[in-house]
């Protein structure tokens, strides 16, 4: 079903503008809606990023092909909104899959540029539409500050990282990698999504960190070319958690703590009953209402080898 609103609670102003604006577009047009069912019709989603400390926004139109329609009006309504942030760039996402999920078959730019920035304790990213970030991030800042804290207070002098070797799996546009590289020997990330590797290197050179590099593909299948072994890693898996497959690879390095950040609870439990099993216990947990108003947590848990 389609419902319509006016706003949501828990979003900023600005996207009640945007979403506004774009819906009248729409209607005054009459550009309908896409059906999942059938597979008809124009409009599929909007997509709206807005960074918390820099202000700046990216939105993106989700269309099917099945029209074509001049959208300049539409950018120029956009651009004049009195937002109280800065609308950076505009995008239009053409996605004719038969899936309800936000993919993009191709991408125009419409106005501005394809991502927006943001600065996440002293440090500078760059954000493109499909480049995994926290949403929160004033939230993020506090799970990663509290993450720093528990590997700096694994051995006295707080240098538990220096000269070693740092995996942070599904590092999306590698935030915590970075953050990690300021105190670690070399860090290595590995993600799934293409454009937010190719985020994360531009990230981690304009933050000049030449000891983190990052590799685009699959945990599982890319772990055993990368020549470098671990002493320490983090995980950050979607929501659905970890494979058993990679679970079993990941443990199978024998290191002897790993960092486990979760934004599903029910994952995190079935992960860490297999890596109970693997002889993985949990020393320190924390969780963070990084979503606020809503029934979902984000986790944190430091697990130590007792093999």
């Amino acid at each position: 079903d389609i419902l319509d609103a006016d706003g949501c609670l828990i979003a900023d102003d600005d996207f009640s503008m945007i979403f506004k604006t774009v819906r009248d577009c729409c209607n005054e047009n009459g550009w309908n809606f896409y059906n999942k069912m059938n597979h008809v019709g124009y409009m599929r989603h909007l997509l709206i990023r807005k960074a918390a400390h820099t202000g700046e926004i990216l939105a993106a139109f989700v269309t099917s092909s099945q029209l074509r329609p001049d959208l300049t009006e539409l950018t120029d309504r956009l651009r004049a909104l009195p937002l109280s942030g800065t609308l950076t760039g505009f995008l239009h996402i053409f996605n004719d899959s038969v899936s309800d999920a936000v993919k993009a078959d191709s991408i125009e730019t419409l106005y501005g540029r394809d991502y927006f920035d943001e600065t996440l304790l002293g440090l500078h990213f760059r954000i493109t539409p499909f480049s995994f970030f926290q949403t929160n991030t004033l939230g993020a800042e506090l799970l990663y500050s509290t993450a720093q804290q528990y590997i700096s207070d694994i051995q006295p002098d707080g240098a538990y990282l220096k000269g070693r070797t740092v995996y942070d799996l599904y590092s999306g546009t590698g935030t915590i990698a970075q953050l990690m590289a300021k105190v670690a020997d070399k860090v290595i990330g590995v993600e799934i999504v293409d454009e937010a590797v190719q985020a994360a290197r531009i990230n981690a050179e304009e933050n000049g960190l030449a000891n983190c590099t990052f590799t685009a593909g699959d945990v599982m299948k890319v772990l055993d070319d990368i020549a470098e072994k671990p002493d320490f890693i983090i995980v950050d898996p979607p929501r659905n958690g970890i494979s058993p497959k990679a679970l079993e690879h990941i443990t199978g390095y024998g290191v002897p703590y790993i960092l486990y950040i979760s934004c599903k609870p029910e994952s995190l439990a079935r992960d860490l009953e297999m890596m109970n099993a693997r002889r993985y216990s949990a020393v320190r947990a924390c969780c963070f209402d990084n979503f606020p108003w809503t029934e979902n947590v984000e986790s944190m848990v430091l697990l130590q080898n007792d093999g």
